[in-house]
């Protein structure tokens, strides 16, 4: 009998052990299970590689529309092949309610990206941050640091960078000329493009919402993000511990109307992949080039191939980062969410893999696919 015991006890752990490591592929759109079987809660998300293993952070939604505020804070996951995800808890909680923290609950904290220093030996966070009860006007990005991949992260500070800085690339007309757009102005959209939210802004700080960070290969940091009421955006060299913006910052398409900015690099040069604005809902990706973050870049379209609605609402899902796969030259992950912003839990997740055609980075659906796509 106790033979008989032991041998089932190992049958429902082995059978456990499947269960667990269930996923093989990936599968766009649908619940993705991690190792405990229940639909990973990492949205708007980032993911990192450090000593073999990678780690994905997002925000952690509730059911119900109250999900679209940080009730609990930012997640963590791990995994070592991509397609099987160990959920590590909350890197980030959230303050407690009533605490009158940047990040009590009940805030919004957005697009959570993490990144390594190899200098002082700690992983930082950034992430977009909206006050309690302020809608979306706070409009501030936010740091944290770690000692682990996993954290617990300590909280540091929330602001609108670059206060009293004029970017590099501004001219001598931001600085002189004062322009003023009112609400019902006709030439709004020209005004905001030609700095009139930059100039009133100046004194006070930049606004950050949709945001994400890149590592060049030198080490330095950079911090992009929506600025300027999402019209224009803005490129950051952040200090040597990534803690802090330097006073180091462009101007990006202005009035170009980007949100959702994923960078990658490939053969020395910078790409980017955005989203337009239309709230919640999905819209025609962007897609831009250049051979230095800081300048020269030029927009490349719609990577988007397919139906017109796939390409006009990116596969009903908007970008959040693209990943480079170890091991595996030239092999990069397109990141995207499908929002569900009325049961923000349910909200979906879109990889897909990238590839390159004349120059351009290109995206096409597909049901169900492995890494050995990158093999081919």
């Amino acid at each position: 009998m106790k033979i008989q015991i032991s041998l089932l006890i190992l049958l429902l752990c082995a059978a456990q052990l499947v269960q667990a490591q269930s996923n093989s592929s990936f599968k766009p759109g649908e619940i993705w299970p991690d190792t405990d079987g229940q639909h990973i809660n990492a949205h708007g998300g980032g993911i990192i590689y450090y000593n073999g293993r990678y780690y994905w952070f997002g925000e952690h939604k509730v059911a119900g529309a109250g999900g679209n505020r940080a009730m609990v804070g930012v997640s963590c996951y791990s995994s070592d092949d991509l397609y099987n995800w160990k959920n590590e808890g909350i890197a980030l909680p959230v303050a407690a309610d009533g605490s009158g923290s940047d990040i009590e609950k009940g805030s919004v904290i957005e697009r959570p990206k993490v990144i390594y220093n190899e200098k002082t030996g700690k992983f930082v966070m950034w992430f977009h941050l909206e006050l309690k009860g302020q809608g979306y006007s706070a409009a501030r990005t936010a740091v944290a640091v770690a000692d682990k991949a996993t954290g617990p992260y300590t909280y540091l500070k929330s602001l609108r960078p670059h206060a009293g800085i004029w970017p590099e690339n501004a001219t001598a007309a931001h600085k002189t000329k004062t322009i003023t757009v009112a609400e019902n102005d006709p030439e709004w959209e020209q005004k905001v493009a030609d700095g009139a939210f930059l100039q009133r802004d100046f004194e006070g700080g930049q606004m950050s919402r949709d945001m994400t960070l890149f590592v060049d290969d030198d080490g330095t940091a950079y911090h992009i993000t929506a600025s300027e009421e999402n019209r224009t955006l803005q490129i950051s060299k952040l200090t040597d511990d990534y803690l802090r913006f330097t006073n180091e910052y462009v101007r990006v398409f202005p009035g170009g109307k980007n949100e959702a900015p994923a960078i990658f690099k490939k053969d020395g040069k910078y790409y980017m992949i955005t989203s337009g604005l239309t709230g919640w809902a999905p819209n025609a990706a962007r897609s831009a080039v250049s051979e230095h973050m800081m300048e020269g870049w030029k927009e490349l379209g719609n990577p988007v191939r397919g139906t017109e609605e796939e390409k006009n609402t990116t596969f009903g899902a908007q970008s959040t980062f693209v990943l480079p796969v170890q091991g595996k030259k030239n092999a990069f992950i397109f990141m995207a969410d499908q929002w569900r912003p009325k049961n923000p839990i349910d909200g979906r997740y879109v990889w897909l893999p990238l590839s390159f055609e004349n120059g351009k980075p290109v995206l096409r659906w597909q049901d169900e696919w492995k890494l050995n796509a990158f093999d081919k």
